[in-house]
């Protein structure tokens, strides 16, 4: 049975505390960084179960269970190993349960000399301390996140001056300074720095793969799901089944797991869908490296080696890498880079309402039902899932660009400001201007029935553009390209899509809008220009 951690004693200092160190829940590295060099004799640690920071957006019960669960371990870690730690349960703040003010009840309780954070994977929240201390009148020092590989200033430098930024430019920088699957010439192994295009096979027939590693549920994290449930009963998703690395031994199981048993196919399917395989080859080690219970360069060196060793191909090992080392540091870099008002951006003018099956998975599009039915049970989704089923949908349905934020970063257990957003709002509705992507990527049915089984279980027709039966995917897509025709006509990537949009003649244009907005009208979704309806 492992020690139930609930509720910590406060820490009662006869003199103020020397340094005070507030670690927030995706900040639980206990391998470096200003943690090491805590006297116990008089700095101490300070964490915080805020529950606003369940419900400033609506997060899955299993996200917040994770991130609760991994603070609870972490903290006992801490104090077995001798150093003091003052901890605010879900259910004992003294300020209503907001983050900065729980912050600043403990710093007029503690009188430190100095508080200390690593920069915070959000804006608001590194803004909701900054007000804490000043108000506590507690100088703040903030101090640059180690667990990444590129800070803000040198993602900055790398950006500074370019017209646009461009993720293979900069994973090319990246592999270079990291000296990363180069030769000993300083070139790319294998002669191509990218193998993206070996990286989209689907599925012909139900894939074979070994279950993944999927930890128990322990006392600690017991004990959370029970007080979750009690104090915040109204959580969306379900949490039938837990299964996500709380422990940094957990999520080192969970990465040996991977590297073994699904690294080698990883790249060749990293694109598919199957129904009812919601992991396939996939790594789940979004959730842990999120929460710094992993460090990239720990989760890339096995994939390296796996390779020299033979045990997977190279093709599958750079997509894996160039995910890491390349994809999450640009977007983190991008969050830091365009400031707190990126969230704000809607380019497109996008304002419908995002339907209610987002919520409860209850649609006839297979897609759809199968992609947000796992979000609800799981908490998780691939890439492409994200990407080109529920930001596609999102995108070319013209929903409101804060509504899909909001729903990604609460209903993922990876969800974390710094990468939710600009993947969502760049990526994904392609809201920022073109930020993020050259491009949108809206696709039609057409794509989904090309990497999944989904369309042949669909009532809907993939086939169909218009008429009884229609894919609505089809429909929406071809509305989309219609409206923003004009937008998007000096795009070069775009010129041959648009080009078959012309061949179409006035009367089918007409249908396709007629219908699209009907189908917006029948989901929920309402008018697409103003503000979203009541």
């Amino acid at each position: 049975m492992v020690e139930a951690v609930t509720p910590f004693p406060e820490l009662r200092a006869a003199a103020p505390v020397r340094r005070l160190l507030l670690v927030l829940g995706d900040q639980l590295d206990s391998r470096r960084g200003p943690l090491l060099d805590l006297d116990p004799a008089r700095d101490a640690i300070l964490m915080v179960e805020a529950r606003g920071e369940s419900t400033a957006v609506p997060s899955h019960v299993q996200r917040t269970v994770q991130f609760l669960s991994a603070m609870r371990h972490y903290a006992l870690d801490r104090r077995h190993g001798g150093l003091s730690v003052e901890y605010v349960p879900l259910d004992q703040g003294q300020a209503g349960g907001d983050l900065g003010a729980e912050i600043e009840a403990a710093l007029r309780r503690l009188r430190p000399v100095e508080l200390q954070v690593v920069l915070p994977g959000d804006w608001r929240v590194l803004r909701q301390i900054e007000a804490a201390a000043a108000s506590a009148d507690a100088p703040l020092t903030v101090l640059d996140d180690p667990h990444f590989l590129t800070t803000p200033a040198e993602f900055e430098g790398w950006a500074s001056g370019r017209k646009e930024l461009i993720l293979e430019y900069f994973y090319r920088w990246q592999r270079k300074r990291l000296d990363i699957l180069l030769g000993p010439d300083g070139k790319p192994v294998g002669g191509a720095w990218n193998f993206d295009k070996e990286n989209r096979a689907s599925f012909k027939e139900a894939p074979r793969i070994p279950a993944p590693y999927r930890p128990r549920v322990d006392a600690i994290t017991r004990e959370v799901i029970e007080l979750v449930a009690r104090e915040l009963p109204d959580l969306p998703g379900r949490v039938a089944r837990f299964e996500w690395p709380v422990t940094r031994e957990q999520a080192l199981r969970a990465l040996g797991d991977f590297i073994a048993h699904r690294l080698p196919s990883f790249g060749r399917y990293q694109d598919a869908m199957w129904t009812g395989e919601t992991t396939l080859y996939h790594a789940r080690l979004s959730a842990a490296m999120n929460l710094k219970l992993l460090d990239p360069l720990e989760v890339i060196r096995p994939a390296v080696e796996a390779w020299e060793a033979g045990a997977a191909p190279l093709a599958s090992v750079e997509g894996f890498v160039r995910q890491v080392i390349g994809w999450r540091e640009f977007i983190r870099g991008v969050y830091w880079r365009e400031g707190p008002g990126y969230g704000e951006r809607n380019s497109l003018d996008h304002h419908g309402r995002l339907p209610d099956f987002y919520w409860s998975g209850e649609t006839d599009l297979e897609c759809l039902r199968q992609s947000i039915g796992q979000v609800l049970d799981e908490g998780y989704g691939h890439h492409i899932q994200r990407l080109m089923v529920t930001g596609n949908f999102a995108l070319i349905a013209g929903i409101d660009p804060r509504a899909v934020t909001d729903w990604y970063l609460g209903m993922f257990t990876d969800g974390v400001d710094w990468v939710t957003l600009p993947n969502t709002l760049g990526m994904a509705l392609h809201a920022d201007g073109g930020v993020v992507g050259t491009k949108p990527y809206a696709a039609s049915g057409k794509y989904i029935d090309r990497m999944s089984d989904h369309c042949g279980r669909c009532v809907h027709d993939v086939k169909r553009r218009t008429g009884e039966g229609a894919c609505p995917f089809n429909t929406l897509y071809w509305d989309f390209l219609s409206r923003h025709r004009e937008r998007f006509a000096g795009n070069r990537r775009m010129a041959m899509i648009l080009r078959n949009l012309d061949r179409f003649d006035e009367e089918e244009r007409a249908t396709i809008t007629s219908e699209a907005e009907a189908l917006r009208e029948t989901l929920g979704i309402g008018p697409l220009s103003g503000e979203p309806p009541a």
